[in-house]
């Protein structure tokens, strides 16, 4: 009876412990899509304002981030109470190839517009709000991604730490924006900005792609677990 009382007692602190790693990680993402939300708003208006492709673009970036970050704060919520359900990795799924897709075309959207942009001569006004909003983003993102990847490794959380590392990605964004901004405000070479724009479209196509081929990918690991525990199988029947 002993016994039964301690495995008892361990289990439920057990899944004390885990639900308050899932409630941290809701606290997490819900402050990802408050802040991108408010980023992409006022990134795009004032890429819009002065002419900025880089910031215009920063800011579709983070709009479209917003599907991830509810996605996943819509699972952690639903495991905490007990109700996700068999299609919520279907529909993170689709999700993930819908932004994907999304994030594919912002970046070829990006790329016509800054060269668009830098053929035809036309020099962005200096942005105040756009120095500052992707200087805050280059202090916000860096923390944002380091408390995920801590949440999941310990709920070990594949998709939390795909997220983290869309929040690294942002980062590096968030500084390609602020240098062309930087630049052209300081010394007046509006030719930075888009070329900043240029330099995002490799990071926003590539964060694109690994969206898009998700699915594909986690059937393929799938498929590598299945096999290497029929092998497991066959080897323990040999000996």
């Amino acid at each position: 009876m002993v016994e039964v009382r301690k495995s008892g007692s361990a289990i439920a602190q057990g899944a004390g412990a885990r639900a308050a790693l899932l409630r941290r990680g809701e606290r997490l993402e819900a402050l990802s899509v408050g802040y991108n939300v408010a980023e992409g708003v006022i990134a795009i208006g004032a890429g819009i304002a002065a002419g900025s492709a880089a910031l215009s673009g920063f800011g579709g970036d983070s709009l479209i981030e917003v599907t991830s970050a509810a996605l996943l704060w819509w699972r952690l919520r639903a495991e905490r109470r007990g109700s996700a359900t068999g299609r919520g990795e279907e529909i993170e799924r689709r999700a993930s190839r819908w932004a994907g897709a999304l994030l594919l075309i912002l970046s070829a959207g990006i790329l016509f517009g800054a060269g668009r942009q830098l053929v035809m001569g036309a020099e962005p006004a200096p942005s105040g709000i756009g120095i500052f909003l992707t200087a805050l983003s280059l202090v916000v993102m860096p923390f944002l991604a380091r408390e995920k990847l801590k949440v999941a490794a310990a709920l070990k959380s594949a998709a939390m730490r795909a997220d983290a590392h869309e929040q690294v990605a942002c980062a590096w964004l968030s500084a390609t924006t602020l240098a062309g901004l930087g630049l052209n405000a300081a010394l007046g070479w509006w030719w930075a900005d888009p070329a900043a724009a240029l330099l995002m479209v490799p990071l926003i196509a590539k964060e694109g792609w690994e969206a898009w081929r998700g699915e594909e990918d986690e059937a393929g690991e799938k498929r590598e677990e299945v096999m290497e525990e029929r092998d497991q199988t066959r080897k323990d029947g040999e000996k």
